[in-house]
């Protein structure tokens, strides 16, 4: 064999190497699903997220997120949506997407490239979702051991979420349509961990333009009750930019 028919023939067994190496690489959506909930014994909500118990392997009875394979014939967002409700009994309006996760060794076996996807809901809607011994709610803060790379995705949607909270409307996702000031700062408070000045949020918020007071005040308290906000609705919750939705 020649010189030129044997390099011919061991770039041939490279690329057959390399197509059978990309026949074993598999495609999933997986979702960090973030809602404000109260422990039983506490009246102060923290941010929390469900996780499902694995039932095979690999890492059996470990903890994930809820996730699970891609059809040929849905959109991505499709595909994590309907792993939502299957898993969790979910249908969150808010789902973006966040990253891809494809480290070579982050799955044993063949090859996973994860597409996550990130929601937020009410805690009424949060009280929707099929919770048992294989769904269960956890501090977003205060994990376990998570299969595969879920405990590095679970930071990253955090450090996402928090910083968002800083200059959009995200914490829209976590309040009904009407809300008051007290309530929306709540939410900072507990999405960023810390407490913030009343006063120097009520000027922060209302400088924005992000929310719009209506005429309407909430009921039932025995002090002067609060007037009710809105937030500006010309602005998309989910901003997409040039790419449509899919």
């Amino acid at each position: 064999m020649t010189a030129t028919a044997r390099t011919a023939s061991a770039d041939s067994a490279r690329a057959d190497a390399a197509r059978a190496d990309s026949a074993r690489i598999s495609l999933a959506v997986s979702t960090v699903i973030f809602a404000l909930r109260a422990d039983a014994d506490s009246t102060a909500a923290s941010l929390r997220l469900p996780l499902v118990r694995r039932i095979r392997e690999p890492f059996k009875g470990r903890w994930a997120l809820p996730g699970g394979p891609i059809e040929a014939a849905e959109s991505l967002s499709a595909a994590a949506g309907r792993n939502l409700v299957e898993t969790t009994g979910l249908r969150p309006t808010y789902l973006e997407q966040l990253y891809a996760f494809g480290d070579v060794d982050r799955s044993p076996g063949d090859r996973v490239v994860s597409i996550v996807y990130w929601a937020l809901v009410r805690s009424e809607e949060a009280d929707l979702a099929a919770e048992g011994d294989n769904v269960r709610w956890f501090p977003a803060d205060d994990l376990p051991d998570l299969a595969f790379d879920h405990n590095t995705i679970v930071d990253y949607a955090l450090w996402r979420l928090r910083t968002k909270m800083e200059y959009s409307r995200i914490a829209h996702a976590f309040l009904g349509e009407t809300f008051t000031l007290s309530e929306l700062r709540e939410v900072h408070e507990a999405v960023l961990r810390r407490a913030i000045d009343p006063a120097n949020f009520r000027r922060q918020m209302e400088g924005s333009k992000a929310i719009i007071a209506t005429d309407q005040h909430l009921t039932g308290g025995r002090h002067r009750p609060p007037r009710l906000y809105r937030y500006n609705t010309s602005v998309e919750l989910t901003d997409n930019g040039p790419l449509a939705r899919s």
